[in-house]
């Protein structure tokens, strides 16, 4: 077993390499790789057990939104969390509404059934955003809002799921409990995600460790606690990981920039292991009986549905018809549809298997064809930057005790001030330091004589209480 589970995972990192360089979305690959792995491809890997994957799902979930929100930079959040948070409420009631009767009118599905389906694949999935975008650069404004709604629409998708299944099961909530429940899930756990996100850098910079890896240790602790506190009051746990993630991404304390790539290292494995684990749960000899139903879902959902949500919920926000288009098209599904796709199963519904096969194809039709398309349509649109630059240097100040400077990263793009410019002529804060230049992969000795040039990394010590200074001096 795991000599297999060795193989797979070295078979899914290199294939993410491939399926980078042919714009096919990492998630398409490990989901195949799993299915072929799986007891109905080559059958060397057997998992058939729907709870086992929710469990083990909430777990890889949480380190993926707690990294999403870690990344999430404080002055985006403002100007789109009111936009994003539209979307990730009503506008997954109207996604599942609109799908539902259109699978009802065309299909044929009984309409308790179909609002079924539309309520578990109404949500965008954070695993799938964060993944495809991680990489691009996309306008920051428009991928911020996909990313945000991705991370926080996750309370209305589970409670619609499950108050349509006790409907079905003739054990219906009234609207009233309804309300506060869902009320309840959403300022609880924005709550405790902030309670726990600034209790955080606070605990970090006084605990004072000595060996760097517990820092490390701790940070993941924090996600599980604030996962866990709001499960048990009632609250959404998803939501306060990513508050949590947001507050502890937009603090200063020590090893910081370690603790953001010891992230970034576990947010994709995590999406790695989601999406293998759940090409192991499928069944595709069963799955591809469904094409019909799941390919009309999928162009309801992807033509109809999605865009109608869309212009609904930022009817009032100040997007150009351009990013409305994007967030129509980015609208990508995933992990978190597949695993909804369990709970008819574990509530004993007998069309169980119905609804998670008609799901999976849909999720896997939907992926493939906006995944694939997602540079083309940046493009198209003009919302696609140049692809983010990745350093193979790394620079970080590291102080037991409560950091007064940090080591910042500037890359000098094209329209830069400071481009075409000596370090000498620079109006740097008084105590700011440039360290080090990184020009074609090498690294380059500041001197007052350097002449800035696109493309340069600069890596600058500064005082923290300079830092905006400094953003404004440098900014493109």
């Amino acid at each position: 077993m795991f000599l297999l589970f060795g193989i797979l995972l070295l078979l899914a990192t290199f294939s993410a390499k491939i399926s980078s360089r042919l714009g096919i979305p990492g998630l398409i690959i490990f989901l195949s790789l799993g299915m072929v792995f799986g007891s109905d491809g080559l059958n060397l890997i057997y998992f058939d057990d729907p709870a086992a994957a929710q469990q083990i799902a909430i777990v890889l979930l949480i380190w993926i939104l707690f990294e999403g929100g870690f990344g999430t930079k404080k002055e985006l959040l403002k100007v789109t969390f009111a936009p994003a948070f539209s979307l990730a409420t009503i506008g997954v009631v109207l996604t599942a509404v609109v799908i539902g009767f259109f699978s009802h009118w065309i299909l044929g599905i009984d309409i308790a059934q179909s609002m079924l389906i539309g309520a578990i694949i109404g949500s965008t999935d954070a695993a799938a955003v964060f993944a495809i975008f991680k990489d691009k650069s996309i306008e920051p404004r428009t991928a911020a809002t996909l990313e945000i709604e991705s991370a926080s629409n996750d309370p209305m998708a589970i409670i619609l799921t499950t108050v349509i299944i006790d409907y079905i099961q003739g054990n219906l909530a009234n609207p009233v409990e309804f309300a506060l429940q869902l009320g309840w899930q959403i300022l609880a756990g924005l709550l405790v995600g902030y309670i726990i996100g600034k209790i955080a850098p606070y605990i970090i910079n006084k605990a004072k460790l000595g060996n760097g890896g517990f820092y490390y240790v701790l940070a993941l602790g924090f996600s599980f606690l604030s996962y866990g506190l709001a499960d048990f009051i009632g609250a959404n746990g998803f939501m306060a990981v990513y508050i949590t993630g947001f507050y502890l991404g937009n603090s200063e304390y020590v090893y910081k920039q370690s603790i953001g790539r010891f992230l970034e290292g576990a947010s994709t494995f995590s999406q790695v292991m989601l999406f293998l684990m759940l090409g192991l749960l499928v069944f595709p000899s069963q799955t591809i009986k469904f094409w019909p139903q799941g390919i009309t879902i999928t162009l309801i959902l992807i033509f109809i549905a999605r865009p109608f949500a869309v212009f609904i919920c930022t009817a009032f926000s100040k997007y150009s018809l351009k990013q409305k288009v994007f967030m129509c098209w980015g609208g990508l599904k995933g992990a978190v549809p597949i695993v909804l796709a369990t709970y008819p199963y574990g509530a004993g519904l007998p069309d169980g298997a119905f609804y998670f096969n008609i799901v999976f194809f849909a999720v896997l039709i939907s992926a493939s064809i906006q995944g694939t398309t997602m540079d083309w349509a940046a493009t198209k649109l003009g919302l696609l930057h140049k692809d983010k630059r990745t350093s193979s240097y790394a620079i970080e100040l590291i102080s037991l005790e409560n950091p007064d400077f940090e080591i910042v990263e500037y890359e000098v793009c094209k329209d830069s001030i400071v481009a075409g410019k000596t370090l000498s002529n620079i109006s740097f804060p008084k105590d700011c330091l440039v360290s080090a230049i990184v020009r074609n992969n090498s690294i380059i000795t500041p001197r007052g004589d350097t002449m800035l040039l696109e493309d340069d990394l600069l890596f600058l010590l500064v005082k923290l209480e300079d830092k905006e200074v400094l953003r404004k001096v440098l900014e493109c």
